[in-house]
């Protein structure tokens, strides 16, 4: 069956995911991790991507983000596949890409999956073990919506906004997300529906992006079509 086109729709809310080959971590120094975030902050910026949030694992990576249009993100991910990949091939003596396949990426209904994503994103290396507090984690977003350090990578979504009139009360009511998590239920739907490309929202919302776009948007339902009369 022939693949599907990735969901792509310019000015939307999309969740990316970027995984390396099996037996392959992507980062592993300080310099490594900061050498991606350069490269991705550049190509962010000449693409015209807004990312509004971002963990680096070590052996994948997580965006949530919104692309002014249909060609932004895939040259954003082409550029840091064009740069990263020859550094850490050098730096390591190896060769080859470090990409498995092709990266993941959905549509998302801001309302009601920005907040949930962006918690999973940030949550990811406590899940992992990598750390005990989101806080400690250095390769993320979070301390940026936290308060405790400004990252230039981040552009604020207005949801973010949306959780208070100052920063301390924005700050504090994300706090209280990150500490709550997201259930194993969002994260199943959100890992799902972004690895098959489809999209989330409500019926309104899947309708009016269907007019944007030249291919399905959700899983077509079971069973053979009913035959016209």
């Amino acid at each position: 069956m022939a693949r599907l086109p990735r969901l792509v729709i310019p000015q939307a809310l999309h969740h990316v995911i970027q995984r390396c080959h099996d037996g392959i971590s992507l980062f592993r120094d300080d310099d490594d991790y900061q050498t991606f975030l350069r490269f991705l902050t550049q190509a962010a910026k000449q693409f015209r991507v807004a990312i509004h949030a971002y963990v680096l694992m070590p052996d994948h990576v997580h965006f949530a983000l919104t692309p002014s249009d249909e060609q932004g993100l895939s040259k954003m991910m082409q550029h840091i596949g064009r740069y990263y990949v020859p550094y850490f091939n050098h730096k390591y003596q190896r060769g080859g890409s470090l990409w498995q396949g092709r990266f993941k990426a959905t549509v998302l209904q801001a309302e009601s999956y920005f907040l949930p994503c962006s918690v999973y994103i940030e949550t990811n290396p406590v899940r992992a073990g990598l750390v005990s507090e989101t806080a400690d984690y250095p390769w993320s977003s979070y301390q940026h919506h936290a308060g405790q350090r400004l990252d230039p990578l981040v552009s604020d979504h207005p949801i973010f906004w949306a959780l208070g009139n100052t920063p301390f009360q924005r700050e504090a009511n994300y706090k209280e997300m990150i500490a709550a998590s997201v259930s194993a239920k969002q994260i199943d739907v959100l890992t799902e529906a972004t690895n098959k490309g489809w999209l989330l929202g409500t019926t309104d919302f899947k309708v009016d992006m269907a007019k944007l776009v030249e291919r399905r948007i959700e899983p077509a339902k079971p069973g053979r079509p009913r035959k016209q009369v």
